[in-house]
């Protein structure tokens, strides 16, 4: 539990500064829409990780649990990512995002296999 939510709050501390990086530091609009973009989901899937937490707390050892925990990771690092280095570095590695994506969609669909698998 402990750990879910250290990189629920890492994340969410990063989805912020790259907010405010995206308000105060890029000039294009393109890579301003790009990091606003990757700030919220990754803000999203920030809290999403606090709601993991919670459930390994509550159903301790459920591998659907922790499998949605290590895809919303997953999907942070390779769409929030990808689409951040984009905007900042101008490198665009086009196969990731769209893995990102479906990673963020499987963590969601463990998570509603955890909450039909676990027991309270």
């Amino acid at each position: 539990m402990r750990l879910w939510i250290f990189l629920a709050a890492v994340n969410g501390v990063l989805a912020l500064a790259a907010g405010a990086y995206a308000a105060h530091g890029v000039s294009e609009p393109q890579n301003v829409m790009l990091l606003e973009q990757a700030s919220r989901y990754q803000m999203v899937h920030a809290l999403a990780l606090f709601g993991v937490a919670w459930l390994a707390d509550r159903w301790p050892g459920s591998p659907p649990v922790r499998l949605a925990g290590m895809l919303f990771l997953a999907g942070i690092v390779l769409f929030c990512g990808t689409l951040s280095l984009h905007a900042i570095t101008g490198l665009y590695l086009r196969a990731l995002p769209p893995v990102g994506g479906i990673a963020f969609m499987g963590g969601w669909v463990a998570l509603a296999w955890a909450a039909l698998r676990e027991r309270s």
